[in-house]
């Protein structure tokens, strides 16, 4: 559809396009702004997924080797975020967005998800999968809790930490609700309201919408067709620990 002539798209006969046209790709990049709007869709994602990776490594490796009264209960807290509704938090995030003056910018899109449970939870069981062997040899070379973390933990931890990253991603590039609700000024809106406006501005133009749908879904299919095997290794890894 995203290469036929929209004539043809409207003729029911017409299963094949007679030629193709590349025009509604460059329509959609320009005219309708989609390449401002995947710009912003990468600024927010990348710096959310380096922020929910670091955050995760850190408290993970807390949770999985550290000893502090309260472990259990913390992190029963945190893997009771997962069961809160995202709508459950949304006027209470968005009034304390509105009082530290955010609105329209890119930390009201970032900062706000820069720790997921999620990823906690993850990372940990990835951890515990670390044979106690090794947290002895450290221990033994004199290794602190920084040098097992970043020689030891995180290298063995690679495709938790890897399918982490790509989940992440998924989840931060598909946001809708809240870039819309935080966002007035296009030049600070993503890719996902860019689409909603291509089609409410140029309905007639649904070949242009769904070049501008392709667009806005190729760099989800490039990651998951290039990382599927690390993703799978990821979400298995440490499934069987506790």
């Amino acid at each position: 559809v995203a290469i036929q002539p929209i004539g043809e798209f409207r003729d029911l006969g017409v299963l094949l396009p007679s030629h193709y046209s590349f025009s509604t790709f460059t329509d959609a990049w320009g005219d309708g702004h989609m390449g401002g709007y995947l710009r912003n869709s990468f600024i927010v994602t990348i710096a959310i997924v380096i922020g929910q990776v670091l955050t995760s490594i850190l408290a993970a490796y807390a949770f999985a080797f550290l000893r502090f009264k309260g472990k259990r209960f913390l992190f029963f807290v945190v893997l009771s975020t997962l069961m809160v509704p995202t709508e459950v938090t949304i006027v209470g995030n968005l009034d304390t967005i509105n009082k530290l003056h955010w609105a329209d910018t890119f930390a009201a899109l970032i900062v706000p998800f820069l720790g997921w449970g999620f990823g906690v939870f993850l990372l940990r069981q990835a951890f515990l999968g670390i044979p106690g062997e090794l947290r002895d040899a450290a221990a033994m070379d004199g290794y602190t809790h920084f040098g097992f973390l970043t020689r030891v933990a995180v290298p063995l931890a690679r495709p938790a930490i890897a399918a982490l990253s790509l989940f992440s991603f998924l989840v931060a590039w598909n946001q809708y609700f809240w870039p819309l609700l935080v966002t007035n000024d296009d030049s600070k809106r993503t890719v996902q309201i860019g689409l909603k406006q291509l089609v409410s501005s140029d309905v007639a133009s649904f070949n242009r919408v769904m070049a501008g749908t392709l667009i806005a879904a190729l760099p989800i299919a490039i990651l998951l067709v290039v990382f599927e095997r690390q993703l799978v290794r990821g979400l298995t890894a440490g499934a069987v620990k506790g």
